[in-house]
């Protein structure tokens, strides 16, 4: 069973970094499309990164571009985002998700594109 669980939220103050871990399980992450997803309480999910494939070509979301940084370590098949400079807009539920159909390399950085989705991990940015 395909399974992405997601750790690493917390508090943290306006232009502090922090990480967001997304372990995978059931699917090798370097033969996949795995993303990171946000979401604002009353608002929809939107596209944050993505990695995909064995070259782990990579997507930002303009509004991430220069802050956040993702990565994967093949060896232990788990995906992290590194977010500096955070903003008090960057509050939100963070979510991981993985897909491995032809969809998911074609389209990384849309939600239909991802099959498994983690239960999210809260990120609060405070001033």
């Amino acid at each position: 069973q395909v399974q992405t669980v997601e750790s690493g939220g917390g508090l943290v103050q306006a232009g502090d970094s922090l990480i967001l871990s997304c372990s995978i399980s059931g699917r090798t992450a370097s033969s996949s499309a795995v993303g990171w997803f946000r979401q604002y309480p009353g608002a929809e999910r939107e596209f944050v990164a993505s990695i995909r494939g064995s070259s782990g070509r990579t997507r930002y979301a303009d509004f991430v571009k220069g802050r956040f940084t993702i990565s994967r370590d093949n060896a232990k098949n788990m995906v992290y985002l590194q977010m500096n400079s955070l903003k008090l807009e960057d509050t939100a539920v963070y979510y991981c998700a993985i897909g491995f159909r032809g969809d998911s390399f074609s389209y990384p950085t849309s939600l239909a594109s991802f099959d498994y989705w983690g239960q999210g991990t809260q990120v609060t940015v405070s001033s």
